[in-house]
């Protein structure tokens, strides 16, 4: 119990960093949705511009976080060899991936519809360098378990963006409008979308400069024999990640290549993308339970509880999942106005991809079985397959159902590697889920859903969120009974004083 209490202060304070920091940059979401018209298509080139950049930077980091992880716990592992070799793997590797877009940009652009704005590229290109970089320098605060200079990196970083996406889209247009001659030296309103991909570079650079530590207080090695075993056991992770990712990027990607008209494509992908981005409670909780959760099944791997306590786990992730999903549809009427009124039309996705995103979280915490053992392979199998369900979707659907076709695909894609991963775990390396318990909740989950979406949407609002608020305190009221029963708090309260 006393790794499940550290696993749960760890996942607090990385979800603090994660669900705030989440919630800050909503902030961009109603200024991005305001300041460019659905009718404009620029959000949708936002959403398809970082749809490739999540995409590369899979490719670029190629699973050496977890490989980070795996080699850095083994017996006899020198904690600072393996990090900077890791390190010196991923910064090489980026150097050359933004050396390789730099000398072929005008192709690339032109490749991706961008020719008219190769900038877009050669920005974001520096961005996910940088971004592949960090990611080892932060896995490292993690093994250190450092989760305050983690969460203060990642908040310091949204901050900086939320106030210079400010500068550029509200403040400087407004004293623009007033003084064009002064203002105009260091503004130009023709940059527009552009100001969002510069923006991102000045945080992500700013961010570099706090790992000083991380990179000049340590002794610098590469051993040659453990990045051969390293790129062993990642090569299948690279494999598995970017299925992964396809599957959260793909739609996006794939969207203005089969839509057809594409002023019209880049139209719809930003109403879609825009209310995605509501549905995205669901990423902030499966992020922050994976900061904290990868360093802790490592660790356990030895222990002779540890498949007991990712059971327990997984029940309560799924648990509080379910409730966030509730929160989320509960209050709706309330939520929808992150979003301008000209994106609402879009809102119906959002129930289903939050479902997509309980499964891939799930999928997250079935994997380690074949982590575990080595067998990450088997990862790979279950990502393509799900993967592929996905773009099948996608492909085949998107020209008549637009964008829905994007949220069930999705929805079907993390559904096959679910499943695939459960049956085949439990015949290889086997953990005894309380199936039934879980099962309870689903359905009542469910359930209460049903009943919100019944709600006629002619009564007032104010008697719709007074309904679902009283489901949802029900459903709080099962998980106090059952799993976290009051009496035994208050008892456990009273003892220690």
């Amino acid at each position: 119990m006393a790794n499940l209490k550290s696993l749960v202060k760890d996942t607090a304070i990385y979800g603090l960093s994660s669900i705030v920091g989440r919630f800050l940059n909503y902030l961009l979401v109603p200024l991005y949705t305001s300041v460019l018209a659905a009718s404009s298509g620029g959000y949708g080139v936002i959403t398809n511009v970082y749809a490739y950049v999540a995409f590369v930077l899979v490719i670029l980091t190629f699973g050496m976080e977890t490989t980070f992880f795996r080699f850095v716990n083994k017996e006899g592992a020198k904690a600072e060899t393996v990090y900077t070799t890791v390190m010196m793997m991923v910064g090489s590797v980026a150097l050359l991936f933004f050396l390789c877009v730099l000398a072929f940009l005008p192709e690339i652009s032109g490749f991706m519809g961008y020719e008219a704005h190769p900038e877009y590229l050669g920005i974001m290109a520096a961005v996910v360098a940088l971004d592949a970089f960090q990611s080892i320098p932060f896995a490292y605060l993690r093994y250190k378990n450092r989760p305050v200079k983690f969460a203060s990196l990642k908040l310091l970083f949204i901050i900086l963006n939320i106030t210079l996406n400010l500068l550029y889209f509200v403040w400087l247009p407004a004293l623009y409008a007033k003084n064009p001659d002064f203002i105009g030296q260091f503004y130009n309103p023709n940059v527009s979308v552009g100001y969002a991909f510069g923006i991102n570079l000045v945080c992500t650079a700013s961010i570099t400069v706090f790992f000083w530590p991380e990179l000049f207080c340590v002794k610098w090695k590469f051993d040659k024999g453990l990045m051969r075993k390293m790129l062993s056991y990642t090569w299948p992770m690279l494999i598995l990640g970017i299925a992964g990712i396809l599957n959260q990027t793909a739609d996006k990607m794939i969207f203005p290549m089969v839509y057809g008209d594409t002023h019209d494509g880049n139209v719809q992908l930003g109403i879609y993308g825009a209310c995605v981005k509501i549905a995205m409670i669901m990423a902030m909780i499966t992020q922050a339970f994976r900061y904290a959760y990868e360093p802790f099944v490592f660790s356990k791997s030895k222990d002779k509880d540890g498949k007991e306590s990712y059971a327990v786990a997984m029940k309560f992730f799924i648990i509080f999942t379910l409730l966030a999903f509730l929160c989320v549809i509960g209050y709706m009427d309330i939520l929808k106005y992150i979003i301008a009124p000209d994106y609402h039309e879009g809102l119906k996705v959002v129930p289903i991809v939050m479902a997509a995103e309980i499964m891939m979280g799930i999928y997250f915490n079935l994997s380690f079985w074949y982590k575990l053992i080595d067998k990450t392979i088997w990862g790979a199998f279950f990502s393509i397959a799900g993967c592929t369900v996905l773009i099948a979707v996608n492909i085949i659907f998107i020209p008549e159902y637009g964008y829905m076709a994007c949220a069930w695909g999705g929805f079907a894609g993390y559904a096959t590697a679910m499943l695939l991963s459960y049956f085949v775990g439990q015949k290889k390396n086997p953990v005894q889920y309380p199936l039934k318990s879980i099962a309870v909740y689903v359905l009542i989950a469910l359930f209460f859903y049903a009943i919100m979406e019944l709600v006629p949407a002619t009564w007032p609002v104010v008697l719709r969120l007074a309904v679902n608020t009283a489901l949802i305190l029900l459903f709080v009221a099962h998980i106090l009974y059952h799993d976290f029963p009051l009496k035994s708090l208050i008892a456990k309260l009273k003892n220690r004083h």
